[in-house]
This record gives structure tokens, C-alpha cells and sequence, in this order.
């Protein structure tokens, strides 16, 4: 009787039972973990670092736009390189980049050298994260797309979790040298871990390439719409802990671990959702749910309110990121999958970038509450966005 039924088992049914958990995919994720987590606690702390330093806020939104910029810039080449030669190469590469980067930092002792720092991060930054977002999706079972980049995204969540307010309370205790420090040696971390992963071998790409091939195609929907998501996480890193303390608001540490929290109970189920009933049933409830808390951003009248926004933003951007990424792969062809990565990721670069700088701008004349109401608006188009044009021209499933 069992075997009849195990028989009978629609192959779909069977597919979903693939292993997601083998031991490269639990490297490429602790990997992950510990990227982000150093990268999580210079993420507010840079801002902080620029005013000690002399900057305001519009150095503020360019030392941190300069970073996203470098990465974005950077990230198509990376692509290419994937496929040519090798996701290891690339990975190694872009990790031994950040910590040497990172670690420089504790000898600055100007804003030129910073901005010229910083490029070099974004520059690592680009190439590790195109590459790890592949590893992963590499290994995991095509039809656990989206449960599987839910889980990858997690631990870079965890990461989210602690750094930054690990950051900034360390940045209270030690110097800004030891910081930075710290954070490259988590890189180091990464990097040996890394090593350890048995990548698998590329198969020779037979297409000849394209001069100007910058992009994949088949991400540009889902890409699209992540810019104009991150433009919200730009006005976030790099002004909302100034934002707080003008206002004499508590609690800014708390912001980024509620925030986390939420993005990781997002995450257990929201891929899922994905992978059987498609964007549509993502897509909207997310960037809704961010709309909101961009407004409440924008009001801010107390700790409690900072909260209810941390875990609303958490929320939905939890389940928006790992689909959106599912999706930007999903249709792309084995050997694109690099190019995939990187046109999506250059987008979530350009959102930050392009965020930061503008709304240094937007904070300098017409204050830091402004920024936040600007991002709201940015997020409402990309629901305009998603019904009037992608909403109507892809199917609703995943694949």
C-alpha cells in the first residue's frame, strides 16, 4: 500500500521534498551571517563617524551613497565573473576585499580617505553578496526557491538583529579604531569559512558574449521594484539615529532589533507563500505594510511609535526581499543566474544610494521627518508601478 501511494505521488508533490539543509548550503549561510553581521555594525555607526570627522549631513548621504554607488557600479562585472570564473573566485575575492577595507578604517583620520575607503568596501561588498546570493541559489532545489532564499536571508537577518545595535553600543564604549576592527575580523570569519564550501563546477556558457551586457533581462520587473522599496532603507541607515536623538527619542538600539525580529518571522513563512501562490500574494501586503510604517517614521512622537514602525518595516520588508529575489531568478537560464543576482542586487545598491544622497538633501532643507514621508511616496509608486504594468503582464505563479 505505501509504495502504491509514494507511486501515485504527483512529482511536483516529490520535488518540494528535496533537501534544502545540505552542509555547503549551512556554510553559505553561517558564511552570510557573518558578512552581515560586520557590515550590520558599521551600517549606523559611519554616520556617527562622519560627524566626528567634521561631515554634516549631506557628507553623511554621500559617504554613504558613495559606498552603494561603488558596489552598484561594480556588480555587473561581478556577474560576469561568476560565470567565468567561478562563484569560489568571486566569493573569496569580494570577502578578502571588505576585511582589508573595513580594517582600514581604524587608521583614517580624514573624510577623503574615508570616501576613498568606502569605495573599496563597496567594491567587496559587490562582488561577496552577487556571489553568495548565487551560491545559494545554486543549492537550492528549484522548487524550494523561495522557502530556500527565505532561509539564506535569515541569517543575515540575525546578523541585522545584533549589529547594529551592537555597533552602536561598542561605539559608546571603545573607539572607533576597535570598531572597525572588530568588524573586519568577522569578515575574516566569512572568508575562511567560505573556503570551506565544495562550490559546484560551472558549465562552459556557449552563448558568445554581449558587449554591453549589463543587466539580465528576465530580473528587470522584480529589480524595478526593489529600487524604489530601498530608497526607504537609504533615509533608514543613514539618518534615522541622528533623527532620534534631535527629537530626544530612546531607543534607537531597540529600532534594529525589533526590526530584525520581524524580518525573521517573516521570513519562516513568506517564501513559502511565495513558492506556492506567486508575487501576487506578496507583493502588496508587504509594501503596504512598509507605507505605514514610513508614516509613522515621518510622525514620531515617542519610543512606542519607533517600535510599532521598526517591526511594521521589519514585517515587510521580510517578506518582500527573499520573493522579489526568488522571482529575479527564477526565469533566468542556469548560466545567468550570476547576471540575475546582480541586476537585482544593483537595484537594491542603487534604492540605498540613491536614498541616502537625496534625502541628505531633503534633511538639510526641509528636515529629517521629510525624508520619511518621501519614502512613503517612493514605496506607493512601486505598488502604481506593479499593477499598472508588472501586475498585468506576469503570471501570478513563481515560476
Amino acid at each position: 500500500m505505501s509504495t502504491q501511494l509514494i507511486k501515485e505521488t504527483p512529482p511536483q508533490l516529490r520535488m518540494t521534498k528535496e533537501k534544502i539543509w545540505t552542509r555547503d548550503f549551512t556554510l553559505i549561510c553561517i558564511s552570510n551571517f557573518f558578512i552581515f553581521l560586520g557590515f550590520q555594525m558599521t551600517l549606523p555607526t559611519i554616520p556617527l563617524f562622519v560627524e566626528q570627522l567634521g561631515g554634516n549631513d549631506q557628507l553623511m548621504g554621500l559617504v554613504v551613497g558613495i559606498f552603494t554607488f561603488s558596489a552598484l557600479l561594480l556588480r555587473p562585472f561581478a556577474g560576469h565573473q561568476l560565470e567565468k570564473r567561478g562563484r569560489r573566485f568571486v566569493y573569496l575575492l569580494g570577502l578578502a576585499i571588505f576585511v582589508l577595507s573595513v580594517g582600514s578604517y581604524g587608521f583614517i583620520s580624514s573624510l577623503l580617505f574615508l570616501f576613498l575607503f568606502r569605495i573599496l568596501q563597496g567594491i567587496g561588498w559587490g562582488f561577496s553578496t552577487t556571489a553568495s546570493g548565487t551560491i545559494a541559489t545554486d543549492l537550492i532545489p528549484a522548487k524550494r526557491r523561495g522557502e530556500g532564499m527565505g532561509y539564506f536571508g535569515l541569517f543575515g537577518n540575525i546578523a541585522l538583529a545584533f549589529g547594529p545595535s551592537l555597533g552602536l553600543t561598542l561605539v559608546g564604549t571603545i573607539s572607533f579604531a576597535k570598531l572597525f576592527f572588530i568588524s573586519a575580523l568577522l569578515g575574516l570569519v566569512a572568508l575562511i569559512l567560505s573556503s570551506r564550501i565544495h562550490y559546484k563546477k560551472q558549465e562552459p556558457v556557449k552563448e558568445a558574449p554581449k558587449k554591453w551586457d549589463l543587466y539580465e533581462k528576465t530580473a528587470l520587473p522584480p529589480s524595478i521594484l526593489l529600487f524604489f522599496i530601498t530608497v526607504t532603507f537609504g533615509g533608514i541607515a543613514a539618518f534615522l539615529p541622528i533623527y532620534t536623538v534631535q527629537k530626544e527619542i530612546p531607543g534607537i538600539e531597540w529600532y534594529f532589533l525589533l526590526f530584525a525580529i520581524a524580518l525573521m518571522i517573516t521570513r519562516t513563512f513568506a517564501g513559502r507563500i511565495y513558492d506556492l501562490h506567486g508575487h501576487r500574494a506578496i507583493f502588496a501586503p508587504g509594501a503596504i505594510l512598509i507605507v505605514f510604517a514610513m508614516i509613522l517614521l515621518a510622525w514620531l512622537p515617542n519610543s512606542l511609535v519607533l517600535y510599532i514602525a521598526a517591526s511594521l518595516y521589519g514585517l515587510g520588508f521580510g517578506a518582500l526581499q527573499p520573493a522579489l529575489q526568488a522571482w529575479a531568478v527564477q526565469s533566468a537560464s542556469a548560466h545567468r543566474r550570476g547576471m540575475a543576482n546582480a541586476t537585482f542586487f544593483s537595484s537594491f545598491d542603487l534604492g540605498v544610494g540613491v536614498g541616502a544622497i537625496t534625502f541628505g538633501q531633503i534633511a538639510h532643507i526641509f528636515g529629517y521627518h521629510s525624508i520619511y514621508i518621501a519614502s512613503a511616496v517612493s514605496v506607493l509608486m512601486s505598488i502604481l508601478l506593479y499593477y499598472t504594468w508588472i501586475g498585468k503582464t506576469t503570471t501570478p505563479a513563481s515560476e
